[in-house]
């Protein structure tokens, strides 16, 4: 019975750990408007996306989509690279939270898993 408590109580240190790590994430993709932008990122090459394409795709101004973008950056859901005076954004997984955020949420879901499989073994 020990292991398994020890267990729990570290999946649940982690957990918290998890969100500590990506509360300014989760804070950035839970806005709407964000969220649009980044559909568009998806639907968009690896190479990135420039402000005013993405402008043009969500009916969007321009400060508008600069505004959200800067905040997606700051979050590190959002990478961007310059050539010359061009700033293009992308999504990228070496360069984002993205795999902090997954690990965070496979986690969690194991847990529920964990707790659910005991609770029908209890029923059972």
């Amino acid at each position: 019975m020990k292991p398994d408590k020890w267990e729990c109580k570290e999946r649940v240190r982690l957990i918290a750990e998890g969100f500590q790590q990506c509360r300014s994430a989760f804070t950035a993709i839970g806005d709407e408007t964000r969220q649009v932008i980044l559909q568009v990122l998806l639907e968009s090459d690896l190479n990135g996306i420039r402000v005013g394409e993405i402008a043009a795709k969500t009916h969007l101004t321009r400060p508008s989509v600069s505004h959200h973008l800067q905040i997606l950056k700051a979050a590190g859901i959002v990478a961007m690279r310059q050539e010359g005076t061009k700033n293009y954004y992308y999504l990228s997984l070496k360069q984002t939270q993205w795999k902090a955020i997954a690990d965070l949420v496979n986690l969690i879901y194991a847990s529920v898993e964990h707790i659910s499989a005991a609770e029908l073994r209890r029923e059972g």
